[in-house]
């Protein structure tokens, strides 16, 4: 198994890690618990020594599950990473409370990372005025936590700003071939890297999308290893980076984990030309998109109370991937109030739209298509 050293981890760490947000459901809705115990011991047998949950995976059951199959492996074997729910945070005390609290669901005497979970702007504004940032370095000090860190998800200029207002130890991104600049990005990778800090990266395949790409981009890859799994290429893109030190897999079946295991239990770093052929194939997917929507935001606000550039963005990323899974997802987060069905046809947002699309006959497509994803 492919490791690399962690600044403040007494050991070398794996680089795959097992994000257990994705664990295998019955038909209730529940973790099937054999089949993901299955897959973690699979795991952890194969060399897999980074396990990362959080307070609310599963349902509020992913903790609790997943201390007690850790609990089967000796302590000092494994590195475990739980984070803050930030939002259901109002003080320094609920902070304190909230964490013992997660120590206890996971049934040991401390984490080795602990992260403000899917920070940005406003939350991050919100945990340093509460005192929570001095809170966590105390556990720290008081040998609770081993690494202090947030999880992210804002722009590039958000992660600059905040990754330079503590001494953090660790940081986790969403990061992969085709989010080079999208938040954190390159240029966040980057920059952990010039002050230090160990990158962790989630959503390596863009929620399963990047295992789903079509076949009619994957020729060019396929000259150099027609084998590859159309997971593992995104995987070891992600691994060329120094800076990362632990790259998550969520996985929700073992076929999942015998192939990302595969790929780091034979790691090969990408060749130049592997590369080229990644950036080849991003400029493929980008270009299959519906419209040229930039999301400026000119067009808002909607008088019929559309999110016009969320709607477009949810419909570019089906043209470009096709995963119906997590378009579902993402149409049934949308607010009725704010889905396509509300235009009013009355022409205010093509006035202004500096890409001269045809919003409300392209707002027709997207409620269409979506509603028959359902």
């Amino acid at each position: 198994m492919e490791t690399r050293i962690f600044k403040g981890l007494d050991k070398p760490v794996s680089l795959l890690g097992f994000g257990c947000m994705r664990f295998p459901v019955t038909s209730e809705g529940k973790i099937d618990e054999k089949l993901a115990e299955s897959m973690i011991v699979k795991a952890y047998e194969a060399g897999v020594n980074y396990f990362d949950t959080a307070y609310p995976y599963h349902d509020k059951a992913s903790e609790v599950f997943v201390g007690k199959v850790l609990d089967k492996f000796d302590r000092d074997s494994y590195f475990l990473t739980t984070k803050l729910p930030v939002w259901e945070i109002n003080s320094r005390e609920e902070a304190e409370t909230m964490f013992f609290n997660q120590l206890k669901r996971l049934n040991k005497t401390y984490v080795d990372n602990y992260l403000l979970h899917a920070m940005d702007e406003s939350r991050f504004t919100k945990m340093s005025e509460l005192g929570v940032f001095d809170l966590l370095f105390e556990l720290k000090e008081k040998g609770y936590i081993r690494n202090v860190g947030f999880s992210f998800h804002d722009s590039f200029e958000v992660f600059e700003k905040w990754i330079k207002a503590a001494p953090w130890d660790v940081c986790q991104v969403q990061f992969n071939y085709m989010d080079v600049e999208n938040q954190a990005g390159v240029k966040g990778v980057k920059l952990a890297e010039e002050l230090g800090i160990p990158v962790i990266v989630m959503e390596p395949i863009r929620g399963g999308s990047l295992a789903m790409i079509p076949d009619d981009l994957m020729p060019e890859l396929n000259t150099f290893d027609s084998e590859a799994s159309k997971a593992s290429w995104a995987l070891r893109f992600v691994a060329s980076f120094d800076a990362v030190k632990v790259i998550l897999s969520g996985m929700s079946d073992m076929n999942q984990v015998e192939d990302n295991i595969k790929t780091f239990s034979d790691y090969k770093k990408l060749t130049e030309g592997e590369a080229e052929a990644i950036a080849n194939l991003r400029a493929g997917l980008n270009a299959r998109v519906f419209n040229k929507c930039t999301g400026c935001r000119y067009c808002m606000p909607c008088p019929g109370g559309v999110n016009i550039p969320r709607s477009f963005l949810m419909w570019n990323e089906y043209g470009k991937y096709g995963n119906k899974g997590q378009a579902n997802w993402e149409w049934g987060a949308t607010p009725e109030s704010e889905k396509p069905s509300n235009c009013l046809q009355c022409g205010q947002c093509e006035a202004v739209c500096p890409q001269k699309i045809s919003i409300r006959e392209d707002l027709i497509k997207v409620n269409e298509l979506f509603e028959s994803l359902r």
